[in-house]
C-alpha cells in the first residue's frame, strides 16, 4: 500500500515499484541470503522502500542502507575546517569492503542535485574527491572487477528535475523527469523483467559480434575529432547483463545502451572533443576539447569548467588515460528523447563515450582471473577515477583497426554499420 506522502506525489507509485523490482531482479539478479548494501539520497526513500521490500521478497538476508543529505553535505563545505578536506571516513569504506568481501551486493540510488557544489570551492570539492577516492578505492575494486553484483538505479529529485525541466513548475519538472527515469528504464512496460531480457540479448548480439573482429584499435572521426584508441591485449567487448565471479549474472546500469571495453593505457593519440557537456561533482563542463600522445592527455580545453576539468585530470598518472571505450547508437532512447538528464548514468548512454581513469578488468578474456598484474602488463589503466563524457554523435564514425592494418566500419554517422 502507498504512504500517504505518495498519494499526492507527481511520481506514478506503479512505476516506481516496477522500478525497485527490475532493480532486485534484472539490475542485482540478488541471490538467496545474499546481504545487500545501499547508498542514496535521504529524497530517495520512496524508491529505497520498494527495493528493500523487493529485495527481502526475493530472500536477502539483510538489507542496509546509508543515507546522504544535501544539506549536511553543503554544512561541510560552509564550515568544515580546511585540513578536513583531505580526509575521508576510511572506517566506513573498510567495512564496505569487508563487506563485499563477504558477498553482500551493492546498490546505488542516485539522484542528487549536480549542480549541490557548483558554488563551492572547486579546489576543496577536488581534495575530498581525492581523498574518498583513496580511501574508497579498495571497495571501488571489488566492484570494477566485478568480484561481486552490483548495480546504480535512480531517483528524480526536485532539484536535478528543475534543472532538466527549467521551464515548468517543480511538480510537473518531477513528473515529467520521473517519466524520462522511468521511459530509459524500461519500466514504462507491461512486463519490464521480460523487455530487459529481450533488450539483453540484443546487446549481447553487438558485443559478440565485436569480439569476433578481434579489433586492434578503434578510430572516431568527426568534427573535431581524430582519434586513434588501441584496445588493451586480451580485451573483450561487455554490454548489458555481465557475469560476477561468485557467479551471479547482473546489470550493472539501469540504463544502459553500451557495449565497451578496455583501452590499452599507451595507445591511444590524437585529438577528440566531446559531444554533450559532463556534469560533474556540481560543475557543468562544456566542449571539452583533449588531445591524447601515447596514451596520455597532454592537453585538455573546455568553454567552461575548464578548471575543474583540469584538477580532474590531476588527480593521478591515470587520470590522463583511458579506462574505457563505449559504443552507442545515436538512436538510443536516451538520445531520441532529447534531454539531457546531467547525470552521467543517463547522458553516457546517449552517446558513443569514453572514460578516463580506472578501466574494468572484467573486461579481458579470462577476467574472472586475471590478476592485477596482468591488467597492468596488458595494458589496463589503474586510477583513483572513472569519469565517461561522451564523443558520439550523427556526425561521427567508427572504424575498427584489425591487427594487420585493415578497416572494418562498425558505425556511421553515429549508427551501426553491421546489420
Amino acid at each position: 500500500m502507498a504512504n500517504p506522502s505518495e498519494s499526492t506525489s507527481p511520481i506514478d507509485v506503479q512505476k516506481l515499484d516496477k522500478l525497485g523490482e527490475v532493480a532486485v531482479k534484472v539490475g542485482l539478479g540478488l541471490r538467496e541470503g545474499q546481504d545487500l548494501l545501499i547508498t542514496a539520497p535521504m529524497v530517495a526513500l520512496p524508491l529505497v522502500r520498494r527495493i528493500t521490500e523487493h529485495a527481502y521478497k526475493a530472500g536477502a538476508g539483510l538489507v542496509t542502507t546509508m543515507f546522504s543529505d544535501e544539506e549536511t553535505t553543503l554544512a561541510r563545505y560552509r564550515f568544515g575546517n580546511d585540513a578536513s578536506f583531505d580526509r575521508a571516513s576510511g572506517w566506513l569504506y573498510e567495512g564496505m569492503a569487508k563487506a563485499y568481501e563477504n558477498g553482500a551486493a551493492r546498490l546505488a540510488v542516485v539522484g542528487d542535485n549536480p549542480m549541490l557544489l557548483s558554488t563551492q570551492d572547486p579546489a576543496k570539492v577536488a581534495r575530498a574527491n581525492r581523498a574518498n577516492a583513496m580511501a574508497y578505492k579498495p571497495a571501488q575494486e571489488k566492484i570494477v572487477n566485478f568480484e561481486i553484483n552490483w548495480n546504480l538505479v535512480a531517483y528524480p529529485n526536485s532539484a536535478w528535475a528543475k534543472l532538466v525541466f527549467p521551464d515548468v513548475d517543480e511538480a510537473e519538472a518531477v513528473r515529467k523527469l520521473a517519466e524520462a527515469i522511468f521511459a530509459a528504464s524500461r519500466v514504462d512496460v507491461a512486463d519490464p523483467v521480460g523487455a530487459w531480457r529481450d533488450h539483453n540479448a540484443a546487446l549481447r548480439l553487438r558485443r559478440e559480434w565485436m569480439n569476433g573482429q578481434n579489433f586492434a584499435a578503434l578510430r572516431f572521426t568527426g568534427p573535431g575529432t581524430d582519434l586513434h584508441v588501441g584496445l588493451a591485449d586480451g580485451h573483450q567487448w561487455m554490454g548489458g547483463a555481465s557475469p560476477t565471479k561468485i557467479g551471479i549474472t547482473c546489470n550493472p546500469n539501469i540504463p544502459t545502451e553500451e557495449v565497451f571495453t578496455t583501452p590499452h593505457a599507451l595507445r591511444t593519440d590524437g585529438y577528440v572533443s566531446s559531444t554533450k557537456p559532463l556534469s560533474h561533482q556540481g560543475t557543468l563542463i562544456e566542449n571539452i576539447q583533449v588531445r591524447f600522445e601515447g596514451g596520455r592527455i597532454t592537453e585538455a580545453k573546455a568553454t567552461r569548467g575548464a578548471e575543474v576539468l583540469n584538477k580532474v585530470i590531476d588527480t593521478d598518472e591515470g587520470a590522463r588515460r583511458l579506462g574505457e571505450v563505449a559504443l552507442v547508437p545515436h538512436s538510443s532512447p536516451i538520445s531520441k528523447s532529447g534531454i539531457l538528464f546531467f547525470n552521467t548514468l543517463f547522458d553516457e548512454n546517449a552517446s558513443s563515450h569514453i572514460a578516463l581513469g580506472q578501466c574494468y578488468s572484467k573486461c579481458f578474456v579470462d577476467g574472472q582471473n586475471i590478476t592485477p598484474e596482468q591488467v597492468k602488463a596488458q595494458g589496463g589503466n589503474s586510477s583513483f577515477i572513472h569519469i565517461d563524457w561522451m564523443i558520439g554523435s550523427d556526425k561521427v564514425d567508427v572504424d575498427g583497426i584489425k591487427p594487420d592494418g585493415s578497416t572494418v566500419p562498425v558505425m556511421r554517422a553515429g549508427e551501426w554499420a553491421s546489420s
